[in-house]
């Protein structure tokens, strides 16, 4: 049976290019209760956040994922020019205020550049849509990388479940080996006490005493929740909280079995099959 599931934690990083510059877009997700998105983009760009939401909602289901936008322009100059309009008047209309303050410092080359309007960047649009090409790739790349690790979970968690069964089958043998021994201690007890029981009388305390330590009903549910699991893991469908409830309902029967155990073979079987549900619940956590 293929199995299929998809991690949370995953990381992407892709870019593109244009005459203007490069986009780069880095995504980030870890294991989460339900959908955190947290965006960053650069100056200019606000537009992109609301595109880049959308997008991510419908691409995932659950996880705390942070993604962030950014440019990068070539150093030779292509793609920055200078208003120099705009700087003329800035310097003509600090000179007009220093002669009428001469106490002033003159406007300095830092200041002007800081000036909002003297560094003219290329068209947004232009850089929009190669932020989105980079965006698309990069969640593209980080579903492909989800997919992989979540792949490689549900294959951990088919081994456990594959040991699990091979202990509840262990577990039913012993189940019916102790009833045969309960039969024959009691016998060897009456035995030695030298008593006399009524026809009947034994075989009524040894299905008393079993039922006590019953533990039939558990096993067929540990079995039963083993194949649910097995079920959700290759509808590959989003999965995690399903799981999350499976692990707990497989933790109950394995606790419930540990306390009813009458034996220490039992008992021992009961806490390695409680060891490896603590394993399938762990990486279930990372399940989307």
């Amino acid at each position: 049976m293929t199995v299929s599931a998809k991690s949370m934690t995953a990381f992407a990083r892709e870019q593109a290019r244009c005459e203007q510059g490069e986009a780069v877009c880095e995504i980030r997700s870890v294991n989460h209760r339900y959908l955190e998105i947290s965006i960053r983009v650069p100056e200019g760009l606000g537009a992109l956040e609301g595109v880049m939401r959308e997008r991510l909602t419908t691409a995932l289901s659950r996880g705390k994922v942070d993604c962030q936008i950014t440019l990068r322009r070539p150093q030779t100059g292509a793609c920055l020019t200078i208003d120099t309009l705009l700087v003329a008047e800035l310097v003509r209309a600090s000179e007009a205020i220093r002669s009428t303050y001469p106490g002033l410092a003159p406007l300095g080359l830092a200041d002007i550049l800081r000036w909002p309007g003297v560094m003219l960047t290329p068209p947004v649009p232009v850089l929009e849509d190669v932020a989105l090409k980079a965006a698309d790739q990069a969640i593209m790349a980080l579903l492909a990388h989800r997919q992989r690790e979540g792949d490689r979970l549900a294959l951990g968690l088919g081994e456990r479940l594959d040991q699990i069964h091979a202990r509840v089958t262990i577990l039913k043998g012993l189940v019916s080996r102790e009833t045969q021994g309960l039969r024959e201690r009691l016998r060897a007890k009456i035995a030695a006490l030298g008593m006399t029981l009524e026809p009947g009388r034994l075989e009524q305390e040894v299905v008393l005493q079993t039922q006590r330590s019953d533990v039939a009903e558990e096993l067929d549910r540990l079995e039963a929740h083993g194949a649910e699991v097995r079920g959700i893991l290759a509808a590959g469908e989003p999965m995690g909280r399903r799981l999350d409830f499976l692990m707990q309902e497989l933790n109950r029967e394995a606790n419930t079995l540990a306390s009813k155990s009458p034996s220490v073979e039992i008992t021992s079987q009961a806490v390695a099959i409680k060891v490896l549900i603590e394993q399938m619940r762990e990486q279930v956590q990372n399940i989307e």
